[in-house]
Parts: C-alpha cells; structure tokens; sequence
C-alpha cells in the first residue's frame, strides 16, 4: 500500500512539473529569466521528502498560487540528489525555496511545506523584498 502511494506522489509530482512548464536546468532557467525578463523560482526538494510531495499536491495544486508563479517566474525545479546547482545553494533540509534575480542574486528564500495562504504570504514577502533591494540600489547610483 504504501509503495503505491509513493508511486502515486511521484506521478504527480511529475505531472505538475510538466504542466507548469518547470525547468530543471539552473543555468538555462537563469537564461530564460533574463529572455523573459523575470525572476527565477527556485523549488529544492528529493525524492524522498514527504513534505516535498505534499507541498507539489496541495499548494502548488492552487490556482491562484500557479497564476502568480506562472505570471512573475520562471519556475525551477531541482532535486538536490539528481540535478545541478550551485554549490551555495546545496542544503541538506527540503524543500527549500528560493526567488533569484536573472542574474542569479537571491532575494528571499525559506524552507518547508506551506500551505497556500501562507505561502501566498511569502510571495508578498518577496516582492517586498525585492522594492527594497531596488531602492538601494537606485541610492547607490
């Protein structure tokens, strides 16, 4: 019973990958980001996360969430055993999340499953974040 479930879980986890367009390639994501002119989500997790699967099932199951991601990134999705990834981005805890600039610079990351007004709450965070980062960055001009 509980093999079918995993199989389940990864079936699904696989076909919300593909119907969402998602990358696993890093460095072509970061390319497709500057094409685009986005930023780049990053979603970390393995095939053995428990948390990893429930957060692909109901979160990022979410309409709402899906339009946002889809509308502001480009989405990336890395399993930290099989794919690349910069070595400063390699954490033993999934899933881990994190927004990147085109260029690679990370504006806001946190780890966990969260639930979609929670991480509705996050997105938030991020743009925020990333009014600040702008900010200063004009000043330094």
């Amino acid at each position: 019973m509980l093999q079918i479930l995993f199989v389940t879980l990864l079936l699904v986890s696989t076909l919300f990958g593909s119907e969402l367009g998602w990358n696993n390639d890093y460095k072509k994501a970061l390319e497709q980001a500057k094409i685009e002119k986005k930023d780049v989500y990053m979603l970390i997790t393995s095939a053995d996360c428990r948390w990893c699967r429930k957060f692909e099932v109901t979160t990022l199951q979410d309409e709402a969430i899906l339009q946002r991601l889809k509308k502001q990134y480009v989405l990336l999705h890395i399993d930290r055993d099989e794919d690349y990834m910069p070595e400063h981005f390699k954490k033993k805890r999934v899933p881990r999340h994190y927004f990147l600039r085109a260029d690679g610079t990370v504006i806001y990351s946190f780890l966990g499953y969260w639930n979609s007004e929670d991480f509705a709450s996050f997105l938030g965070d991020v743009e925020q974040r990333k009014i600040k980062q702008d900010t200063l960055k004009n000043k330094e001009k």
